[in-house]
């Protein structure tokens, strides 16, 4: 099998032939768009801050505070989107390293195996538990249901940030014919897009758990077809706690969501300040959670890497 990297390795989801060349321009043609949207977004808030100086009209500062928070929000969400466009050409790589590493092993190993093979069960290895088998290991739930929710996610991102884009130019064209309307849709608007951007980073931790996935099960393939034991890191902490955050983080926007919803129905000016007051900072909390998780994520593959990278070296030194 070709094990060039501008090739997709695999596309058992379905997908069609992307190459990683392609997602990786399409990743830096996202980002490159949400900064353009973000540098117009605080010219409009520069705006705004004049207006105010020069003691203008509450309403034109409201008008321009409603889009420009819509915009950068959306802008925010593309980088995110951008980010997954990215990891999915990253993952399309180690797939590819795969392969090559399955073409190039055997040439590099000795005739001869030196020392003694290591014992089936688990075991302590330099980078935390581990386990010996003699097969591939089976895929984990998280990476069965990363398979099937990565792209679910990041579809719904995309529609809740662009939905809450527009519902933002409505609300902000109806701050001077219908002040009630337009805090209305100012609820809609901030619980939709910050529920997007939950699902944005929830996108990005499944596929940074696909990427685990194929680092995992490619690991297991290749000391499998070299008839070797199959060493293989348990799930570390690190990933287990990576599954909680990004869950509960995702919950938490959900919740905001719908607590914007019901505050999107008060007619009462002082309980939709309160209500603002701490809706910001519950779905500050929720994206902070998804962000602490990936970072727990990253960490994982990190050290998966590490643990690959020694078994190589003994496999080559070795043979075993």
């Amino acid at each position: 099998m070709a094990t060039s990297t501008k090739v997709l390795v695999d596309t058992s989801d379905g997908s069609e032939a992307i190459t990683s060349e392609t997602l990786r321009k399409t990743g830096l043609g996202l980002a490159a768009i949400a900064t353009g949207a973000a540098m117009i977004a605080f010219i409009g808030s520069w705006s705004a801050a004049q207006i105010v100086a020069d003691g203008g009209s509450g309403t034109d500062v409201a008008t321009l505070a409603i889009w420009t928070f819509g915009l950068t929000t959306l802008a925010f969400g593309t980088t995110k989107l951008g980010i997954a466009s990215i990891l999915l050409a990253i993952r399309r790589r180690v797939l590819a390293r795969v392969e090559s590493v399955k073409f190039a092993l055997p040439q590099l190993m000795p005739q001869t195996a030196t020392g003694g093979g290591r014992a089936l069960g688990e075991y302590d290895s330099d980078f935390g538990p581990a386990v010996a088998t003699q097969r591939a290991p089976a895929p984990l739930p998280i990476h069965q249901l990363a398979g099937l929710m990565w792209l679910p996610m990041l579809a719904m991102a995309a529609m809740a940030l662009f939905v809450g884009f527009i519902l933002a130019l409505v609300a902000a064209g109806n701050v001077a014919t219908d002040p009630q309307l337009a805090v209305s849709h100012r609820a809609w608007v901030q619980g939709l897009q910050f529920l997007g951007e939950g699902f944005a980073l929830a996108g990005i931790s499944f596929l940074l758990a696909r990427i685990l996935a194929a680092l995992r099960s490619g690991g297991g393939e290749v000391q499998q077809g070299l008839g070797l034991t199959v060493e293989t890191l348990r799930m570390p902490v690190t990933a287990k706690a990576f599954v909680v955050l990004m869950m509960a983080g995702l919950m938490v926007e959900i919740v905001q969501f719908i607590a914007y919803a019901v505050v999107a129905g008060l007619t009462d000016p002082t309980q939709i300040v309160v209500a603002f007051s701490w809706l910001g900072p519950l779905r500050e909390f929720g994206l902070g959670l998804l962000l602490s998780g990936i970072v727990l994520a990253l960490a994982t593959i990190a050290r998966a890497l590490d643990f690959q990278t020694a078994r190589i070296v003994q496999i080559i030194t070795r043979g075993q």
